[in-house]
């Protein structure tokens, strides 16, 4: 089954200002699928996510979850279905990190908003996975921007949702806690058969991670398929215009890709 489906999407943001448009014909991703989409800045990989998590809403087309469409699932089940974990976080209400984590929870809270054991063991289990559990009681503006990430990472967990989709994970990581997080979503995709679609810069982590890359170009996929096929010298070149060496691992299926400076 597709964990996600989308035929004939078209969108172009209404006012005079933007020329920018975005158009999928048909791109599906399945159920427990580890895809990245990888691209150039403004070529539409933040405004997909924003279409599938319906923050956005297309002018044609159709998107579906799980061979539902959008506007055929409540926005309680919608939650439960689909974790979105946006580039940039930021509050302006002074809330703990224990509080933003059980944010993830009200999906499943009772009609009058309170939680119960189950919650709260829930949450507690996602501050213990993020390893969080020291900052629960500091308030979100109070970390760094690398704890935040995490902190909001930890809220999608708690939602229990079978699809994750995360725009930049791993951006204000230092390197030892972008292994860890993309360690994580491996092991939560491989375990709990936990769907993974996941925006990055970092053409390493993507080859080492992902075993599915979508390449998007100026609103449209250019490019989809197996990471050995996606990620050679000839792609980088055409899309990010800059020379490279591709390394592929004898052991295992990853990539690594070292980026040669032309100028120098």
């Amino acid at each position: 089954m597709s964990a996600i489906a989308i035929k004939d999407l078209k969108f172009y943001y209404s006012h005079f200002q933007s020329s920018f448009s975005l158009e999928i014909l048909n791109w599906k991703i399945e159920e427990g699928e580890f895809v990245s989409l990888i691209g150039p800045n403004g070529c539409g990989k933040s405004t997909l996510l924003r279409l599938i998590v319906n923050l956005l809403k297309p002018n044609y087309g159709e998107i579906e979850i799980f061979d539902k469409k959008h506007h055929n699932i409540k926005l309680k089940d919608f939650a439960k279905v689909v974790a979105f974990v946006p580039q940039s976080n930021f509050s302006v209400f002074h809330f703990s990190v224990y509080e933003i984590v059980m944010m993830g929870r009200n999906p499943y809270l009772n009609l009058l908003g309170f939680d119960n054991v189950i919650d709260r063991e829930i949450v507690e289990e996602a501050l213990s996975i993020m390893e969080i559990e020291h900052l629960k009681s500091k308030g979100i503006n109070e970390i760094s921007g690398g704890e935040a990430q995490r902190v909001f990472i930890a809220r999608a967990l708690a939602q229990k949702a079978k699809i994750l989709l995360l725009d930049e994970p791993n951006a204000h990581l230092d390197i030892e806690h972008q292994i860890q997080i993309f360690n994580l979503l491996k092991k939560l995709n491989q375990e709990k058969k936990l769907t993974v679609v996941s925006v990055s810069h970092d053409l390493n982590l993507v080859g080492v991670y992902s075993e599915r890359i979508t390449i998007m170009e100026q609103g449209r996929i250019k490019i989809d398929g197996n990471s050995k096929i996606v990620l050679t010298e000839n792609n980088i070149k055409n899309v990010f215009n800059v020379e490279s060496s591709i390394f592929r691992s004898e052991k295992t299926a990853s990539v690594n890709i070292l980026i040669n400076p032309i100028n120098f």
